[in-house]
C-alpha cells in the first residue's frame, strides 16, 4: 500500500513509518497539515494516518478540506485526544477510524489494512516516465532512448522516488529517510555518491540530463 503519515512528533512519526515500511508499504511522512494537504491532493494514497494536533493546518481541518474537495481516501485519526466527544468529532469530520495514543503498532497496522480493504480499488502505476526514459516497476527494467539501463537496487529506488515526485525537489534528508530509512544525518556523502552513480548511467550517455541539482536544496526530475 501507499500510505501518508501526518505526525509532527519526530520519534512517533519515524517509528510508524519504519514499521509500515518493514511490512512492505510505501510511506510518505510529513510533519504539518499544509504539506499533508499538498501531498494528499497530488499523490494517490491508499490510507492517510493523521494526528489531529499538527501545525499550520490541524488534522481535523485537513480532513474536512479533503472531504470538501471530493477526496475519499480512508483516514485513520491517530491522536492523544481520546474522549468520546473527541472520537465523535473526528468521525463526523470525515475520519473513517480513530486510534488513541499510546497505541500498539500491531493494532495500527491491522486498522490500516482494514481501511484499505474497505476502500475502492485504485489502479496503481506500474510504469513511470520522464522524457525518453521509462521505468517498468513490474519487470524492474529501465529503458532510455531504446537502451536498457542496468541499475543496482538502491539506484533503482532513488530513481523511482524521484520519478514519483516529478517537479518536486527532494532534499538530502528526504532521500536518506525514504531510501535508507535514516532519520538523522550520518555525516557521510552516501546520497551524493549514489546520485553520481545514478547519473553516470541515466544521464551521461545521453544528450539531456534528467536529474537536476537544485543548489542548496536537493534534486528533482522535471521532464
Amino acid at each position: 500500500m501507499k500510505l501518508l503519515v501526518v505526525e509532527d512528533d519526530e520519534t512517533t512519526g519515524t517509528y510508524i513509518a519504519r514499521g509500515l515500511r518493514e511490512e512492505g508499504h510505501t510511506v510518505d511522512l510529513v510533519t504539518n497539515g499544509r504539506d499533508a494537504l499538498i501531498q494528499a491532493t497530488s499523490v494517490g494514497y491508499d490510507v492517510l494516518i493523521v494526528d489531529r494536533m499538527v501545525p499550520q493546518i490541524d488534522g481535523m481541518t485537513l480532513v474536512k478540506t479533503l472531504r470538501g474537495a471530493g477526496n475519499r481516501t480512508p483516514v485513520l485519526f491517530l491522536t492523544s485526544l481520546g474522549s468520546v466527544e473527541d472520537r465523535i468529532e473526528g468521525l463526523t469530520a470525515g475520519g473513517d477510524d480513530y486510534l488513541v495514543k499510546p497505541f500498539a503498532f500491531g493494532e495500527l497496522s491491522a486498522r490500516v489494512a482494514a481501511l484499505a480493504r474497505r476502500a475502492p480499488t485504485v489502479a496503481q502505476e506500474t510504469t513511470l516516465h520522464a522524457g525518453d526514459l521509462t521505468m517498468d516497476l513490474l519487470s524492474r527494467r529501465v529503458i532510455r532512448a531504446g537502451h536498457e539501463i542496468s541499475l543496482l537496487p538502491r539506484e533503482f529506488a532513488i530513481l523511482e522516488h524521484l520519478l514519483r515526485r516529478k517537479g518536486r525537489v527532494q532534499t538530502r534528508t528526504m532521500l536518506l529517510e525514504a531510501i535508507w530509512d535514516i532519520s538523522f544525518d550520518p555525516m557521510t556523502n552516501v546520497v551524493e555518491t549514489h546520485i553520481s552513480r545514478l547519473r553516470a548511467k541515466v544521464d551521461r550517455p545521453f544528450d539531456t540530463d534528467l536529474i537536476q541539482t537544485v543548489r542548496g536544496a536537493g534534486y528533482r526530475i522535471d521532464a
